[in-house]
């Protein structure tokens, strides 16, 4: 078994012993870099160059630069996609998000993780678990999403948050861990800028 079908897996990889992944991993980090040198108001350019980074997405999003990822191809993106600036995905397994999902700045998603023991990590193992985000998905600021997390539909990740375990659709979660707060409800469909609360 190849390393990247180990990764494929979420089995113990080790990145260095697979060229063909190094080669995916370069590419993908020039893509990037150069996406990130383009001019905001070079739209075309911008759009071509993400779509050559990522694996799928919809007609509609605003990516706004700075924006790093490690392969793109496992990156799957809905419709009505926005993300602020400084947004990481460490897609080493798949990251699907559904549409009109909104990520604030500064925000983390990563797949990929290290042993806890030490000689393996320092023998240069990893490993990858996929993350799914749902649909109306709305992320706070300096969130970040651990390996392996489900957000369900509607959810709404409080600002500073991290995901550490699966949040249900239609609720309200944050903090470190990121822990439910309460269900979403026809008070927040009334609720004005000055009137929001997140408990």
């Amino acid at each position: 078994m190849t390393e990247k079908e180990k990764c494929s897996r979420g089995l113990l990889y080790n990145l260095m012993d697979d060229q063909e992944m190094m080669a995916e991993l370069t590419r993908c980090k020039d893509l990037c870099h150069r996406l990130n040198q383009v001019l905001p108001s070079r739209t075309d350019e911008r759009e071509q160059i993400l779509r050559e980074i990522i694996g799928r997405i919809g007609g509609s999003f605003v990516i706004t630069t700075p924006f790093y990822c490690d392969y793109g191809y496992n990156i799957e993106i809905g419709e009505h996609f926005y993300a602020n600036h400084h947004l990481v995905i460490l897609d080493c397994a798949k990251v699907r998000i559904g549409d009109h999902v909104f990520i604030a700045p500064n925000c983390c998603i990563t797949a990929a993780s290290h042993p806890i023991d030490a000689r393996q990590r320092s023998a240069g193992f990893e490993y990858a678990l996929p993350v799914t985000i749902g649909n109306h998905v709305w992320i706070g600021a300096n969130t970040v999403i651990l390996p392996g997390v489900t957000i369900g539909d509607h959810a709404v990740i409080g600002a500073g948050s991290v995901v550490t375990k699966d949040i249900p659709a239609h609720v309200v979660a944050v903090g470190n861990p990121c822990r439910v707060l309460r269900e979403i409800d026809e008070r927040d469909r009334a609720c004005q800028p000055d009137q929001v609360r997140l408990d």
